[in-house]
């Protein structure tokens, strides 16, 4: 209990030093220590403290901020968009587009490039050309029609006066004698697919089919009347089967033939089957324009691809070497020791 008295006591004694007393103390302590340090020694330099960092092993730890989401990027106005990389409102049905383009290529590689190469061994260049000026003559009457259609009566003119130079002239359109001097009549492009487009009718979805290639609904709808009307045009001979299917053939083999280059240059492109489509839909709105006399008129090959996009290379990480290490030989080491043997029993040494 006296304990606790004395406790109490010394308590209420610190609780009464007012702060004024402490402030004297305090001053009086600090200059007696002044007055009692040693001087420092003017001679004697004093070593520099070097403080080192310190581990912060209780630091909280910092999580570097993820990358922003790419649809999060700020992007420039003037950036280039790849069009060809992206679904185009004429193209519903990319996939099974897609899908037909890469089936018909398979097919090409394996099938129709090497008919089309043995094709073109096999016959000489200006029969070929005759073979395909034969063909196209007997589409004259329908691309002048069409010209009526469009009502551009010279135009049709002219086409029909191709027609009768070239079947009679040009050995029935075997060799092209119009397109020369002094006729001067080249051939051109129409049919009721730009009939169709002429007169503002839309391209409606594109396709690809196996046996026609790339075309959109105006376009196969046109193709179809076109290849309907040709026998009534042009004769009754044209519905025969051998001339069907003889026909057919020969020109898909030199469709192939003369559009080898152009295919090889769109398997170059990061997206062969999106460029493929664009150069068709290009290709096609500028002949329709040339109609519409927006353009010069579209000639065969005015259209081209513009230059190739090239792919990009990724290069293959490089395959790591196995390093073989020879396990170390451990060094032989030659230690001597004194050997001490034991003399026999009873032995003495002579004297």
């Amino acid at each position: 209990m006296s304990v606790t008295v004395l406790a109490s006591a010394a308590m209420i004694a610190a609780a009464s030093v007012s702060p004024a007393d402490i402030a004297v103390q305090d001053v009086a302590t600090s200059a007696s220590a002044e007055q009692t340090a040693p001087a420092p020694d003017p001679v004697a330099p004093v070593a520099p403290t070097i403080l080192l960092p310190q581990p912060a092993f209780n630091a909280p730890t910092t999580v570097p901020a993820q990358p922003p989401a790419l649809d999060q990027i700020s992007q420039p106005q003037d950036a280039i968009v790849v069009s060809g990389e992206r679904e185009v409102p004429q193209d519903p049905m990319q996939a099974v587009n897609e899908a037909s383009y890469n089936a018909v290529q398979a097919v090409d590689g394996a099938v129709i490039a090497p008919l089309a190469v043995g094709y073109e061994k096999a016959v000489p260049a200006p029969v070929r050309k005759g073979l395909r000026n034969f063909l196209l003559n007997l589409t004259e009457p329908v691309v002048a029609l069409n010209f009526l259609l469009q009502l551009k009566p010279g135009k049709a003119a002219e086409t029909l006066g191709r027609f009768a130079i070239n079947s009679t002239i040009g050995v029935a359109g075997l060799i092209d004698v119009a397109k020369k001097k002094p006729f001067n009549l080249p051939y051109r492009v129409n049919g009721f697919g730009y009939t169709f487009g002429y007169y503002g009718i839309g391209t409606g979805p594109y396709f690809f089919l196996p046996l026609v290639g790339p075309t959109t609904l105006r376009d196969v709808v046109g193709l179809g009347l076109d290849r309907f009307l040709m026998p009534f045009a042009v004769g009754g001979p044209l519905k025969h089967p051998a001339y069907v299917y003889g026909g057919f053939v020969v020109r898909s083999l030199d469709d192939r033939v003369e559009k080898d280059a152009l295919f090889a240059r769109i398997r170059e492109e990061s997206n062969p089957y999106a460029s493929y489509r664009e150069l068709y839909l290009k290709t096609r709105q500028a002949e329709i324009d040339a109609l519409k006399g927006k353009a010069d008129f579209q000639k065969e090959g005015s259209v081209e691809l513009p230059p190739a996009t090239a792919r990009p290379v990724v290069q293959a990480a490089p395959t790591p070497v196995p390093v073989t290490v020879a396990p170390a030989v451990p060094q032989t080491v030659f230690v001597s020791e004194p050997v001490v043997q034991a003399l026999p029993a009873g032995y003495a040494p002579r004297r």
